[in-house]
């Protein structure tokens, strides 16, 4: 399909839009380089490769053959180093309450009213989230499409998953994701809870048959037993898929990133220098938070493809879920 000249106008008006704000605004990055992030869940700053390691110890286990280190997040870059020479002051004028009133900064923790999210709970977590043996051929764990030294995605146009095969669509981050409205491109899953469970049962991605087949595997794994009891105490049998579940969601909840710009928005306007200001200045008056807003300046609206023009695209996004004809294209 042949783009238009509206289109082309308006994507190289969003190019040059984008390498002033790269330029202007990289603060924001630093949310997803981890710059000052909250990296207690995710070990401390180890290889992928370490943290499985350190996670699958506690159950009896090691990791696969195949694995290989991949980069540390001692390593990602963080744009203080590159801003701290940069004068650093008093708010612009041009950042008006209206404009600041359009973000949040980072909560310490995403849990819904009488969430009860234990030490015990994230540790269990942790190791099903790096445990392959999650998966029907014991070598794709939640950490495979969620890399979290790679912000939290595997950098793939579309995910693998455990035959080899590509699935429909690439892996959002895990980082931040307790805090959309809801999961997965489509929206099908309400929260993190509702989501650790799909990928696990999906014949594409992990391959396991059943609840009952996860169960099997975690029972029979006797570091698991000590575990799941600390984590959901005064439990007959705590070793069930929707425990699992809640436990993984209970780990994702806790990757969170804050960075300069969640103190910025605290009212600490030293964090940002002057150019990195109006570099959020400018984001807001070209309307950039149409859709980039809220606590994750995005991730809280549903935006449908091709608005401007048809967008060749075979996947019809949340009207699979919904079978809404206003939702075709909408992710």
């Amino acid at each position: 399909m042949k783009r238009g000249p509206l289109l082309t106008v308006i994507l190289t008006i969003e190019l040059l839009v984008a390498v002033v704000l790269v330029y202007n605004y990289t603060f924001l990055l630093e949310r997803l380089s981890l710059g000052g992030g909250n990296t207690e869940a995710v070990s401390d700053g180890g290889s992928a490769v370490q943290q499985q390691a350190e996670a699958e110890q506690a159950v009896g286990t090691s990791a696969p053959a195949d694995a290989q280190p991949t980069a540390t997040l001692a390593t990602v870059a963080d744009s203080d180093a590159n801003t701290a020479s940069q004068p650093r002051g008093q708010l612009i004028p041009e950042l008006s309450p209206a404009v600041l009133s359009l973000f949040d900064p980072l909560p310490s923790e995403v849990t819904p009213p009488n969430y009860q999210l234990s030490e015990d709970l994230v540790r269990l977590g942790k190791a099903l989230f790096y445990d392959p043996r999650l998966s029907v051929d014991q070598r794709q764990s939640c950490h495979t499409c969620h890399v979290l030294d790679r912000y939290g995605v595997d950098g793939l146009p579309v995910s693998i998953g455990h035959d080899g095969e590509p699935v429909k669509r690439n892996s959002p981050t895990v980082y931040n994701a307790a805090l959309h409205i809801a999961q997965f491109w489509d929206g099908r899953a309400a929260t993190v809870e509702d989501q650790a469970k799909a990928p696990i049962l999906s014949s594409g991605e992990m391959g396991m048959l059943d609840p009952q087949q996860v169960e099997t595997t975690l029972r029979s794994l006797p570091g698991y037993r000590p575990l799941f009891t600390a984590a959901f105490p005064g439990q007959e049998e705590p070793i069930i898929f929707e425990n699992a579940a809640v436990a993984i969601a209970a780990f994702e909840r806790r990757l969170l990133t804050p960075a300069r710009f969640d103190r910025f928005l605290a009212g600490d306007y030293t964090q940002l220098t002057e150019q990195e200001q109006r570099g959020l200045a400018t984001f807001a008056e070209l309307g950039c938070p149409t859709c980039h807003v809220g606590v994750t300046v995005g991730g809280l609206l549903y935006k449908k493809l091709g608005e401007v023009e048809p967008y060749p695209i075979e996947d019809m996004g949340r009207y699979l879920v919904t079978g809404v004809e206003s939702d075709r294209y909408v992710f």
